[in-house]
């Protein structure tokens, strides 16, 4: 695990890159080094460097343009003297504030705290939110799931053409984008399932459709694959004493079609397919109560079909 505060983040990459910044602008409107030294509370030697554009800085805040627009005030606001160190202050926290809200901080920390991609993370504004640990339960079960997927044998054989992908529905999800899926989608390649990204939310609209509406019907299916149609799977399902159901391929009010299906049904069924349609792939649905339950009831699948 890489613990990295938000703050260590503004001290070691946004302040250097603020302070070079500012000191070039400052050294544009005539200001000695020693006088640009005293306002910014660095050695002359740092402002040399910062003025040469030896410093580099992180581009994300250089090319900002927030930063720089922030950046220039303070420039004007300390060469002409209408600006003291409490406003310079306050014009830097509250540029600061605004990077952490989803901006180039927040940005910056995704990369190097890499836990955090696809949570949407907003700690640094709004304080701890109870509803992470769920999303990264989630996140961390669709996780395991994809891993199963490419360690089954034979699975690359039943991922269709548009790709596979796995899902997993927050307990109160509304929409796509509290469904939890690989961007991308899962592809094979050479006989091998690649699984090109950590998931996140609102990443397959495919396979949250078919969820969704199995989640409507039934609250405790909260996750699902998408494979080939293969008679192989429809046989081994039914060996295994599942009840696969069909449906029309058709896009057209799926996701109502599809719920009403599941209610007429009286439960979701643990398998969904239909034969597809023009210009539509034939697609299989597995579902579970988890991301891992489905591809635990697939390999089961899988496996069966190959004997």
């Amino acid at each position: 695990m890489s613990l990295v505060l938000p703050s260590e983040l503004v001290v070691d990459r946004f302040l250097p890159t603020v302070r070079a910044v500012l000191a070039r602008r400052l050294s544009e409107r005539g200001m000695t080094q020693n006088e640009i030294a005293a306002e910014l509370s660095v050695t002359q030697a740092a402002i040399s460097k910062y003025v040469a554009g030896e410093a580099g800085g992180d581009g994300r805040f250089r090319n900002d343009p927030d930063t720089i627009a922030t950046v220039d005030r303070l420039a004007e606001g300390i060469h002409t003297g209408s600006m003291d160190g409490y406003d310079a202050l306050a014009e830097l926290l509250a540029l600061i504030h605004r990077l952490e809200d989803r901006g180039p901080i927040c940005e910056l920390h995704e990369t190097e705290m890499p836990e955090l991609q696809g949570l949407g993370c907003d700690l640094c504004v709004r304080g701890l939110d109870t509803d992470v640990r769920v999303e990264r339960e989630v996140l961390a079960d669709v996780r395991s799931a994809a891993r199963t997927l490419a360690t089954i044998p034979g699975m690359a054989e039943y991922v269709p053409n548009v790709g596979t992908n796995v899902g997993m529905a927050l307990p109160d999800a509304g929409d796509e984008t509290d469904v939890a899926a690989i961007p991308g989608r899962i592809y094979s390649m050479s006989g091998r399932v690649e699984v090109p990204a950590n998931p996140e939310f609102g990443a397959s609209s495919h396979v949250a459709t078919a969820l969704l509406a199995a989640k409507a019907a039934g609250p405790d299916t909260r996750g699902a694959i998408n494979v080939a149609t293969d008679d192989r799977l429809l046989e081994a399902a039914r060996s295994l004493g599942y009840d696969p159901l069909a449906f029309d391929a058709s896009y057209e009010d799926r996701a109502d079609r599809l719920e009403t299906t599941f209610r007429d049904r009286g439960a979701v069924p643990q398998i969904l397919y239909h034969e597809g349609a023009f210009g539509i792939e034939p697609i299989t649905f597995v579902f579970g109560a988890t991301a891992t339950d489905a591809a635990d009831r697939l390999q089961e699948l899988v496996e069966t079909a190959s004997n």
